[in-house]
């Protein structure tokens, strides 16, 4: 009889990983019930959140460590069924996940940390904190709905092209949105936007790629 490799796979980590989750969002709800609830729909009303709660000083409150640590969860997740989909050679353990989670982790503390300080060093916090706080609001909303849509993914044996389908129109979304909520700081000041784009968004997105693909 010829001998076959026994593949070994078990989701277990990617249940309990879920489950913590669910328990962040509980938490939450105990800290602060209606901000939860304004975060959930900022996606869709993003002028109920109060700015200073996002603001670069206030990063250390416990609701907003949850809310972050949540949402780079969650994308982590993500990138990491995306990967396992392109390179179906790729190990599906905690280990790669870990790894994929520290550089997302990375990515966006550095991202946001930079952005405050920019913002500070050029004296253009005021103008610019609308856009930013725009950007981290959308961003924590869409990551319950992806939560939603790893669970159904893992659990209800969907297709995962329309995980990424889904997840891609919600980010699309959510740049139409920010234009269109921030449009006359975009057009006043159109050329630092693109080179914004350029440099915070489309350049570090390409490194991060490079780093996990």
């Amino acid at each position: 009889m010829q001998a076959l490799d026994k593949i070994d796979y078990s989701n277990n980590w990617v249940t309990i990983l879920l489950f913590v989750l669910l328990v962040g969002v509980v938490f939450l709800k105990l800290l602060n019930a209606k901000k939860l609830k304004q975060n959930v729909i900022a996606f869709f009303n993003n002028s109920l959140l109060d700015d200073s709660d996002v603001d670069g000083l206030n990063y250390t409150k416990p609701f907003q460590i949850i809310i972050f640590l949540f949402t780079v969860t969650v994308l982590s997740l993500l990138t990491h069924t995306f990967k396992i989909y392109k390179l179906p050679e790729t190990a599906t353990n905690f280990v790669v996940f870990s790894t994929i989670f520290g550089c997302v982790l990375l990515y966006l503390f550095l991202k946001r940390m930079l952005e405050y300080g920019l913002s500070l060093l050029f004296m253009i916090k005021k103008n610019v904190r609308p856009f930013i706080n725009s950007k981290i609001n959308t961003l924590h909303s869409i990551s319950f709905f992806l939560y939603i849509a790893l669970v159904l993914n893992e659990y209800a044996n969907l297709n995962r092209v329309y995980l990424f389908y889904f997840a891609s129109f919600l980010f699309i979304m959510r740049f139409i949105f920010l234009v269109a909520r921030n449009k006359k700081l975009i057009f006043n000041q159109l050329f630092y936007f693109i080179l914004y784009i350029c440099a915070f968004e489309i350049a570090t997105l390409f490194v991060l790629y490079k780093l996990m693909f």
